[in-house]
């Protein structure tokens, strides 16, 4: 992989049993330290498209044809022990529903030991000075009564930071945000929003925010791809996709939003940023 290379470059095709073409020739590429927007209507392949690039199809027993390459590895045929290695420390997910994604029974601060162990493979760490840089890190307590709470006890958006810091508990180059705001309140999101830019600012890892909000993608995203039943239709910076959309799907969606997302964006990515 050359520094000319984009760190994820995917030409898929994705079928399920009784249903094939759920993805079609899909292609994208993502940079290193991109932010990465996504943007479909529920349908449209969204998260089959995460399930592709981590490997995790057979979950649903789906199953994926073309060209998959991250960081100059071909992932269309690793084995699933090599694919194994690389999720949660290259590659990492942050799900949409984090009341669902954790362990009820579990207590915090044992979340994130295992979630740790899981894809240390033999490295030596101070885990207690780690957990508390990464608390820090999504803004939420370190201390020992935070750790030992069951997620019952936690709201909705400290539990979706708790999912975030498990999935950069190893700084992976390319996070996978799968509708990370959709069981949040706007205020909540929005602060969401702002604790991705600083991820990304802070840290320098990719993120794949996917999403069917275009405001809150307009915000945070360098740049934006529209999915439409399986295909990518255009593809673009903010700035080029709202005062020149291309395709007549994309002009639909933005002719929808009650304002152009272009208004006042300055001041809106600027609180973002902070």
């Amino acid at each position: 992989m050359t520094s000319a290379d984009p760190l994820l470059a995917a030409r898929l095709t994705v079928d399920y049993p009784g249903k094939p073409g759920v993805l079609r020739d899909l292609s994208l590429d993502i940079r290193a330290g991109e932010i990465f927007g996504l943007v479909g209507e529920s349908g449209a392949g969204k998260s089959t498209l995460a399930l592709a690039l981590l490997r995790l199809l057979y979950l649903k027993k789906g199953t994926a044809s073309g060209e998959l390459r991250f960081a100059g590895r071909d992932l269309m045929s690793m084995s699933e022990a090599e694919a194994r290695y690389l999720r949660g420390r290259e590659l990492a997910l942050v799900l949409q529903t984090p009341t669902s994604a954790l362990n009820p029974a579990l207590r915090i601060g044992r979340q994130l030991r295992e979630a740790w162990h899981a894809h240390a493979n033999g490295q030596r760490t101070d885990l207690d000075g780690k957990l508390a840089e990464l608390m820090e890190s999504v803004t939420l307590p370190a201390d020992k009564e935070f750790l030992r709470r069951y997620p019952a006890q936690l709201s909705v958006g400290q539990a979706q930071r708790v999912l975030i810091a498990m999935a950069i508990i190893h700084r992976p180059k390319l996070l996978i945000a799968d509708e990370p705001g959709s069981a949040l309140d706007a205020i909540t999101n929005s602060e969401i929003l702002k604790l991705f830019a600083q991820l990304n600012r802070e840290m320098g890892m990719a993120i794949l925010y996917i999403s069917h909000d275009l405001l809150s993608i307009a915000s945070l995203c360098h740049r934006i791809a529209i999915l439409q039943n399986g295909e990518i239709v255009e593809c673009a910076t903010p700035e080029k996709l709202f005062q020149q959309p291309q395709h007549p799907y994309t002009r639909s969606l933005i002719a929808a939003l009650p304002h152009s997302p272009l208004e006042n964006r300055g001041a809106r990515a600027a609180n973002v940023a902070t």
